[in-house]
């Protein structure tokens, strides 16, 4: 994977029809900004209950974007990660409709996880307890055969996302041909999507257990022998994620989104550098995607302290409610339609206030901080909250979900905040002292100072947090230059 900025968007959200309007935008008006593109799910149906999440058929390309050879296209111009979807299928699937209407008659019974399969001699309370969910009650869901019987059917998201027994042989099948797929138009790196929870173990949690990182392993190994890499997405406790990025590819660095807010509203970087001494290398840096900004990836846990302190935590919850004239509020938590009880659904601008100065500042540090930084298409263009299209899909994940047009586009491209973003990402793509050596300077923690080195380039970012004077220095045909 390059190191080099990487997108993340959906298809038909940026301005675009299809997938050759997208790879149109990319050589043209965002031409040499991105060295990838995470493709946000792109089969069929794009605009199912989750957004693509919940795939009726995930080897077939929604028509209305494209096909693979659109695909292999793009492909040869950028690397593209896909998405995996390795936990469900979509309840409308041809597959769990067959099983639906002949039961274990049907050829595909195997592929789904019924609640007799993990527990066949029935669940005690403790059991129960003991499974981890996302959001609340239990991860199952009651379904009517076709002959009037109901089976108890595990759905660990939503009643439209039946999970799969993905060591079945038919779960095995499944998983193959999609990378197959992906190997033939030019994948070159899967996230996997929901992979924590895809080994349901009786008397355990059901989320990341040993035989889930068994799994990992064993899909990992198919892909790379494919020539394709692998990203985990995991939002979890700080330390479990550390342990998480010694046994994959590449994890997400979660914790980085609160911890640059932390950072900015308090004009201290303490518990920032705290992390980036001993954070994972091997990580994909965010401070925005197509979910919520995680919170759980820096809290504490059953008693053990986390990055921030709660108290200070809660804190940094109420200021982005606040930065955001309380919109966020109204697509958080038990306020609409959420699969995540942890995350703070609101754009990265908007949780700033829409401060164009402290935005740019996160940008940097995400871009100057260890591992390959991925920016979401809303935070591209410094996206406000929709609260229009809150309002019309009552989804809280929506409110960072945005359909730009090309007016809109064009219009931001114009401004002078992204003609200073286009040359960071620029900087960022084209120094060769990001493939060094990382070096955090030792300052007090108002003072963030970063510096990366190879040989005799580097390049620096120096923050005061107290006056938010930003400065950017690099090195160029042995000159000193400065960014802006």
């Amino acid at each position: 994977m390059n190191n080099k900025v990487q997108l993340i968007t959906y298809v038909d959200r940026l301005g675009c029809e299809n997938i050759n309007g997208l790879n149109g935008l990319l050589q043209n008006q965002l031409k040499e900004l991105f060295g990838g593109v995470h493709l946000l799910p792109f089969y069929y149906p794009i605009d199912g209950e989750d957004a693509g999440f919940d795939p009726i058929d995930h080897k077939q390309i929604d028509e209305r974007l494209g096909n693979w050879n659109d695909l292999k296209n793009l492909s040869g111009s950028v690397d593209v990660m896909a998405d995996l979807i390795v936990n469900h299928m979509s309840a409308k699937s041809s597959e769990f409709q067959d099983f639906l209407k002949h039961g274990e008659q049907s050829e595909y019974a195997e592929l789904f996880l019924t609640f007799d399969k993990v527990f066949p001699n029935g669940a005690t309370e403790k059991d129960l307890l003991e499974i981890y969910r996302p959001r609340p009650g239990y991860p199952f869901s009651k379904m009517k055969m076709d002959n009037g019987e109901e089976r108890i059917i595990w759905t660990t998201f939503t009643t439209n996302q039946i999970d799969i027994d993905v060591y079945s042989s038919k779960g095995v099948a499944y998983l193959e041909g999609i990378l197959n797929e992906f190997q033939k138009a030019g994948v070159n790196m899967i996230r996997l999507d929901a992979a924590g929870y895809a080994i349901k173990k009786a008397g355990t949690s059901c989320f990341m257990i040993d035989e889930t990182f068994s799994f990992i392993d064993e899909l990992t190994l198919k892909a790379k022998k494919m020539g394709i890499a692998v990203l985990v997405e995991i939002h979890s406790f700080y330390k479990t994620q550390i342990e998480i990025a010694k046994k994959v590819d590449f994890v997400y660095d979660f914790a980085l989104p609160v911890l640059v807010l932390d950072t900015l509203f308090h004009a201290n970087a303490q518990n920032l550098k705290n992390w980036l001494e001993i954070s994972p290398r091997n990580a994909i840096t965010v401070l925005d995607t197509h979910d919520g900004i995680g919170i759980i990836d820096v809290a504490s846990e059953n008693g053990k302290k986390g990055l921030i302190d709660d108290n200070t935590l809660d804190d940094i919850v109420e200021r982005m409610h606040t930065n955001s004239g309380n919109t966020s509020r109204k697509a958080t938590g038990a306020a609409a339609s959420n699969l995540d009880l942890y995350q703070v659904n609101c754009t990265y601008f908007e949780a700033l206030g829409k401060d164009e100065n402290a935005y740019f500042a996160a940008r940097a540090i995400q871009f100057f901080v260890p591992g390959i930084p991925q920016v979401y298409y809303v935070g591209l263009f410094s996206g406000e909250n929709d609260m229009e299209l809150l309002a019309k899909t009552n989804v809280g994940r929506d409110i960072n979900r945005h359909y730009y047009n090309v007016q809109e586009i064009d219009a931001h491209i114009k401004t002078p905040f992204f003609k200073n973003f286009k040359k960071l990402m620029l900087l960022r793509n084209s120094h060769s002292a990001f493939n060094g050596t990382f070096n955090l300077i030792p300052t007090e923690s108002s003072i963030l100072n970063i510096k990366w080195e190879k040989e005799n380039e580097w390049v620096a970012l120096f923050i005061d947090l107290t006056t938010m004077d930003i400065k950017i220095t690099y090195t160029e045909d042995n000159k000193v230059q400065e960014l802006l």
